[in-house]
């Protein structure tokens, strides 16, 4: 089955198996390869690419090549692709596949950024029913053996949940796995993630693994998840954030979980082991980008705070990390941390990225008057297919 059971822990999703039910959740300008790879060498599970528009992908610029390419090491590839036109979503998704760039495709019904849902793309999607149907159906049928899934939310807000609806028609259009975050669009990251509705969800679906995510701060959050909601699998996203040992936390907890004689490990880094996991973020960056130390290093700077969450770096120097220009600038300015500073325990502990609050989400005009695609729609989602990636 697709669940941890003693004789067989790890999940299904196709074909793949993997040792532990953990997934990286795509995040835009995060989950590059070179944080993938970060992650990889301390756990365990599927690591998604950032979301790629279908259309740039289509159109092979070049920013959407350079997001599609995988190190070596990694295995399996996971690419996650967003649109809303169902012809392009199918040809991104045949072009994966033919070229034999990917492993595993997700679709993205999740995003709730504005720029995004005001196009009627994203979490917004869904609530055309019939439009996600024909999306799913054909981008399936396009992957062939390589397995597809669908990530969505719960719906655009509490007045109109699409969730059960569309995890049902993505089950009948063949997908390999549905994940839902436990939020609506409208709530953005805010509040705290309804469980129950992926409780829910795991009792509608009966045919495919259905992964939880929101609100996976640390492994025992990851456990706590299943055993409440009976899903088959986690999706951590903002939990890992300057943290990528979290991945070895998690497979150590899975691990443990199924076998009570593995003994269950938990990283609490002394600050030296943080800023060598930093350096190795900026040493995989340079890589990604081509060699391009200074691109890096200003890529490397939005992490600052996420990785020395509640140790004591005092914030002048906080500040210079968040400018740094050159690796070897880098390790100058790591040599003046003390190595030895022990892991601060709750304060590096819980929540880490920008929450937002709850808002009214941005659509096309008349959008919730109808479940049916409307033709004074087509021209809004045709501009939905952004040239960037996001969400």
């Amino acid at each position: 089955m697709t669940t941890m059971t003693a004789a067989e822990p790890g999940l299904h999703i196709g074909p793949l198996r993997l040792d532990v039910p953990v997934v990286l959740a795509p995040m835009a300008g995060i989950t590059n390869t070179a944080f993938r790879r970060l992650c990889r060498e301390y756990g365990a599970g599927l690591y998604v690419s950032e979301m790629i528009t279908s259309r740039a992908l289509v159109e092979r610029t070049p920013e959407s090549m350079r997001l599609i390419q995988h190190h070596e090491s990694e295995t399996p590839r996971s690419i996650q692709l967003y649109g809303v036109d169902p012809t392009t979503v199918a040809e991104a998704v045949t072009m994966l596949v033919a070229e034999d760039r990917a492993d595993h495709i997700d679709l993205n019904f999740g995003c709730p950024v504005p720029k995004v849902t005001r196009k009627g793309g994203g979490a917004a999607l869904p609530w055309k029913l019939g439009l996600f149907r024909e999306i799913v159906e054909r981008a399936v049928r396009a992957a062939g053996d390589v397995p597809l899934t669908v990530k969505m939310r719960k719906g655009i807000d509490s007045d109109h949940l699409t969730y059960l609806e569309a995890g049902k028609a993505a089950e009948g259009a063949g997908v390999a796995a549905i994940a839902l975050h436990a939020r609506t669009a409208a709530e953005f990251y805010s509040g705290t993630a309804d469980w129950s509705a992926i409780a829910t969800l795991k009792q509608t679906i009966t045919g495919v693994p259905v992964l939880g995510n929101g609100d996976i701060w640390s492994a025992d959050d990851a456990l706590r998840m299943v055993r409440e909601t009976g899903c088959d699998g986690v999706v951590v996203g903002r939990g890992c954030l300057g943290r990528p040992w979290l991945f070895g936390d998690l497979a150590s907890a899975f691990r443990s979980e199924v076998d009570p004689t593995v003994e269950r490990v938990r990283h609490e880094p002394a600050l030296g082991e943080v800023a060598r996991a930093f350096r190795r973020h900026a040493e995989l960056l340079v890589e990604f980008f081509g060699g391009d130390e200074g691109r890096a290093c200003r890529d490397i700077r939005k992490h600052v705070a996420w990785y020395f969450k509640g140790y004591a770096v005092g914030g002048e120097l906080r500040a210079r990390l968040a400018t740094v220009e050159s690796l070897a600038h880098l390790d100058e300015l790591l040599g003046e941390l003390d190595p030895d500073q022990p892991y601060p325990g709750e304060a590096a502990e819980g929540q880490r990225g920008r929450a937002g609050t709850p808002k009214v989400p941005a659509l096309p005009d008349r959008w919730l008057e109808s479940r049916e695609l409307q033709e004074t729609h087509r021209d809004e989602l045709n501009l939905a297919e952004l040239s960037t990636s996001g969400g």
